[in-house]
């Protein structure tokens, strides 16, 4: 049974720097496809990054060049690191993991999904 478990969110201006964490207690970490995807009030849940089990990543072109995605498999953690934050990416942010094949930012993709952690820039 795999278990998310997200931190690091807050309030931030606009401008400013934020790293969300995700660790994962379960198995089969490694071998899993696992992202980020946040949802704002009234709007569909949305991916804005991804990486595979072969640490290859994949961002929305709504993050691209501001946010980064990583991992620590010795620590079992997911990161995303995000910078140059605007108000638009006011949202509530979640981390999901799944063992299928393939591996993009498609939530009906995605087995495992954590409580989510707010992100509020002003």
């Amino acid at each position: 049974h795999v278990q998310l478990v997200e931190s690091g969110g807050g309030s931030v201006q606009a401008g400013g720097s934020l790293r969300l964490s995700c660790s994962e207690s379960g198995e089969l970490f490694r071998s899993y496809c696992k992202g980020w995807f946040r949802q704002a009030p009234g709007q569909e849940r949305e991916g804005i990054a991804v990486i595979s089990s072969e640490g290859r990543t994949t961002y929305a072109d709504s993050v691209a060049g501001r946010f980064s995605i990583s991992k620590d498999n010795a620590k079992n953690t997911l990161y995303l690191e995000m910078n140059s934050l605007k108000s638009e990416d006011t949202a509530m942010y979640y981390c999901a993991a799944h063992g299928s094949w393939g591996c993009g930012p498609v939530v009906a993709d995605f087995e495992y999904w954590g409580q989510g952690t707010q992100v509020t820039v002003s």
